[in-house]
């Protein structure tokens, strides 16, 4: 099953789009644009699928994602059945990278905004007051105009570009590989672990390419992701198979070889291990979501 290319409507004389979904549920199926978009949810609850993370929304939920990463919003059963107590309801900001210019982010004040569009590939929920602040501008923009509605969204860049709450949704595998660009340690090793994870990378093998003794390269990458390289890399591998499915017509022992496990049965514990489903459970779901 794949995403479908879903475009809200835009005004001729708008720069960027600001649209309100309301209705006895959300309609929208399993989808991607080439925009950048946040979604606040006003009333109602329900599953959220962003990439390869399945979440939980309710009132208040706010989630900023970067173009072509695929999501939907699927409502709890008293919604689709007409049972709820209120109607769904949420707004969307929409917005293409160069809405303002070719140049718009190359300038010196947005340098701390590109960082925080580069997260947005793998999707964010915002969290804490900064939520707050951001849900309150939203909610007064479907009725502003002109250059009260830009620069209300240029309150919300602000934010966003100085805040430290929000998580990361969808895992390194599931965001296409790229090309990372950076000169620090960190980069170079995130960059050959997404280039080479559906190999067999040795934990001897990516120290030595990091110039750094195992014990040293194990502290540094703890210290730095949170977490183990092994652990980090079972989640890249399981990200990446999460896409496949979505994705392909392949069956789970394909997708497991094609990301890197040797065995279906590691694979399958590693995959209820990061993400609280079998593989064939979480097909369900996806497929579910059309």
């Amino acid at each position: 099953m794949k995403a479908i290319e879903q475009r809200l409507p835009q005004d001729y004389d708008k720069s960027f789009i600001v649209f309100r979904e309301s209705g006895q549920f959300f309609p929208c199926p399993w989808h991607y644009h080439p925009e950048y978009e946040l979604v606040l949810i006003t009333s109602s609850t329900g599953r959220r699928m962003v990439g390869d993370h399945i979440g939980y929304f309710d009132k208040e939920d706010l989630v900023f994602m970067g173009p072509g990463l695929q999501h939907v919003w699927l409502n709890d059963e008293n919604y689709v059945n007409g049972e709820a107590r209120e109607q769904a309801d949420g707004i969307v900001i929409q917005f293409v990278e160069k809405f303002l210019g070719e140049k718009f982010l190359e300038i010196p004040e947005m340098e701390k905004l590109k960082k925080v569009f580069q997260l947005a590939s793998h999707g964010m929920v915002i969290q804490g007051d900064t939520r707050n602040q951001i849900n309150n501008i939203m909610k007064q923009m479907p009725t502003m105009t002109g250059l009260e509605r830009l620069s209300a969204l240029f309150n919300i860049f602000h934010l966003l570009a100085h805040t430290r709450e929000y998580e990361l949704l969808a895992s390194p595998g599931y965001v296409q590989k790229g090309c990372w660009n950076g000169s620090d340690r960190s980069a170079k090793i995130t960059e050959y672990i997404m280039r080479n994870f559906d190999s067999d990378i040795s934990l001897p093998e990516i120290a030595a390419r990091s110039n750094m003794a195992i014990t040293t390269f194990c502290n540094f990458f703890k210290e730095n992701y949170r977490t183990t390289f092994v652990e980090y890399l079972n989640t890249v591998r399981v990200g990446y198979a999460c896409k496949l499915i979505a994705e392909k017509n392949k069956n789970v022992v394909e997708i497991a070889y094609e990301c890197g496990f040797k065995n279906l049965a590691n694979f399958n514990r590693q995959f209820k291990k990061i993400k609280k489903m079998t593989p064939t459970d979480y097909r369900r779901t996806v497929d579910a979501s059309a």
